[in-house]
């Protein structure tokens, strides 16, 4: 059974910095995909960042370019997102996702699997 557990969130005031944990339990499969995503009340489901399970190439959506870093363990059970300099619009829910295959990363609807959200509340 996959399951995904997130941890990190917090407060923190602008500029500060903030590291999200995701542990992925039964799910290491060649050509997987993972993902970081965010929801702010009354907005969609974004994609912020995601790479491929044992690769090294990263993906992120532009507002969090130069800022944002995600990564994994070398044991490819352990999700992190680096949070650095970040801003009030940041603020949101934030969710890890696990597919199988790539394609469209940035779009929720292909991920099978979600984990249940941690909050980032940046305040100016």
């Amino acid at each position: 059974q996959v399951q995904l557990v997130e941890s990190g969130g917090g407060s923190v005031q602008t500029g500060g910095s903030l590291r999200l944990s995701c542990a992925a339990y039964g799910f290491i499969t060649s050509n997987s995909f993972v993902g970081w995503f965010r929801q702010a009340p009354g907005k969609e489901r974004e994609g912020v960042a995601g790479i491929y399970i044992g690769g090294v190439n990263p993906y992120y959506t532009d507002s969090v370019k130069g800022r944002f870093t995600i990564s994994q363990d070398n044991a490819k059970t352990t999700l992190y997102l680096q949070m650095n300099s970040l801003k009030p619009e940041d603020t949101a829910m934030y969710y890890c996702a696990a597919r199988y295959g790539g394609g469209q990363w940035w779009l929720p609807e292909g991920y099978k699997y979600w984990g249940q959200g941690t909050q980032v509340t940046v305040s100016s």
